[in-house]
């Protein structure tokens, strides 16, 4: 890609409403002048749990619902000041922090939410310890005692009935536990989860309500079948082997891989309080998840960007940038955090990219992210200026009449 010298965008109504190389200020309320920087969009994370404020499953399972949503308050405010202007909560997110960010009443990005995550019994979303038999105490997929973030189903009908919910309740798609997890104590990784019939209702439901089904999976078997059986979307993919991925790529199914909580909880698991046994876990998913990006990459899977961070990890959601140049180059990242992000969002036109009739979400990088991607991992401080739905959330530079930079980007 190349960048565009000396033209002008024109926001209004939370749009871009025009491109020009020439001034194009005339009569607006506020120019931005911008010279010698970049203007991009807004970066997308498609991997975010914002009801999750701590891995103390003991303490989580204590905090009153009122003190979880103010945490999400303040985590999706410095999400948005890192220039993450629209993000995907797969797993607890739902209309009420929706409409909260919507009416102006909590500062945030763009806000897509896949509502409860859909598990088996037994699943990566069942936390109930083995010896647990009070049927009052129900355990999400985190260890809170509370039903907010998963719905076990355990047969077709119990999968669509809870799909059919979650769509009723606003949900943008539905997630479902396909493999094992790391977190989760009943379950080993490399263990497949719900039957071909389950996994077919999910994806039918979503199908006729215009929507799509995202996966949860480690192990590569579980990759497989997921897609086979009609999902669009896994999230981690991290034990994918070649035959799979390409598979993957020829299905035209996404993948988001989530390597910032990869290297957190490998790095920072213990001091948080991750059990030996999940310990193990992540430690064998970290040894074996950059070949899989690499894999993924040479088999040409279409793959987005998310974190997947949890609490006090959040801060190293940039960290994520850093991980993935190791293997990657910056226009691929980038292209990932924006672009194919807004693919799997359904909203190719409209996030992700800089064109007249997208949603004006934009930033301006001091520098060019191009060819150096470092800049977007100093968690916004070299981004002077944070636009989000046409509004200067962040600005730092003169607003005075000038030039803007744009951001030539691919369609």
């Amino acid at each position: 890609p190349e960048l565009s010298d000396r033209s002008s965008i024109l926001l209004a109504d939370g749009e871009i409403k025009e491109i020009s190389t020439g001034a194009t200020g005339s009569g607006s309320d506020h120019v931005v002048d911008a010279a010698g920087r970049t203007v991009m969009p807004g970066l997308i994370d498609n991997h975010i749990h914002v009801y999750i404020p701590t891995l103390d499953t003991t303490a989580f399972s204590r905090m009153p619902d009122t003190y979880i949503a103010q945490y999400a308050n303040v985590f999706l405010n410095a999400t948005l000041q890192r220039g993450f202007t629209t993000i995907r909560d797969i797993g607890g997110g739902d209309v009420g922090i929706s409409r909260a960010i919507d009416h102006g009443l909590v500062r945030g990005p763009r806000f897509y939410y896949a509502g409860k995550i859909m598990s088996q019994t037994g699943g990566h979303g069942d936390m109930r310890p083995g010896w647990e038999v009070d049927p009052s105490e129900q355990l999400c997929s985190c260890g809170i005692y509370s039903t907010n973030l998963t719905c076990i189903v355990d047969n077709p009908y119990e999968m669509r009935k809870a799909v059919r919910d979650e769509l009723r309740k606003g949900s943008h798609c539905i997630k479902i536990m396909g493999s094992g997890g790391v977190v989760s104590p009943n379950d080993p990784l490399h263990h497949t989860q719900f039957t071909e019939e389950e996994i077919r209702a999910a994806v039918d439901e979503c199908a006729r309500q215009e929507t799509y089904v995202s996966a949860h999976c480690h192990p590569t078997e579980a990759v497989r079948r997921c897609v086979e059986f009609g999902v669009r979307c896994i999230e981690h993919g991290t034990l994918i082997d070649k035959e799979t991925a390409d598979y993957v790529a020829g299905q035209g199914a996404y993948v988001v891989p989530t390597f910032a909580v990869l290297y957190a909880l490998y790095e920072e698991g213990a001091k948080y309080g991750l059990p030996p046994a999940s310990q193990e876990k992540i430690n064998l998913v970290f040894a074996q998840a950059m070949d899989g990006l690499e894999t993924m990459r040479a088999a040409g899977v279409k793959m987005g960007l998310g974190t997947d961070l949890l609490g006090a990890q959040h801060v190293r959601q940039c960290t994520e940038f850093a991980i993935r140049k190791q293997v990657l180059t910056p226009f691929e990242i980038l292209h990932q955090a924006t672009a194919v992000n807004a693919e799997i969002l359904m909203e190719p036109d409209r996030l992700g990219c800089i064109r007249e009739g997208a949603f004006a979400d934009l930033l301006v990088v001091d520098g060019n992210p191009l060819e150096d991607i470092s800049l977007l991992e100093r968690d916004g401080a070299a981004l002077p200026v944070i636009i989000r739905k046409g509004e200067m959330v962040k600005c730092e530079l003169d607003v005075s009449e000038g030039a803007v930079t744009a951001f030539s980007w691919p369609a």
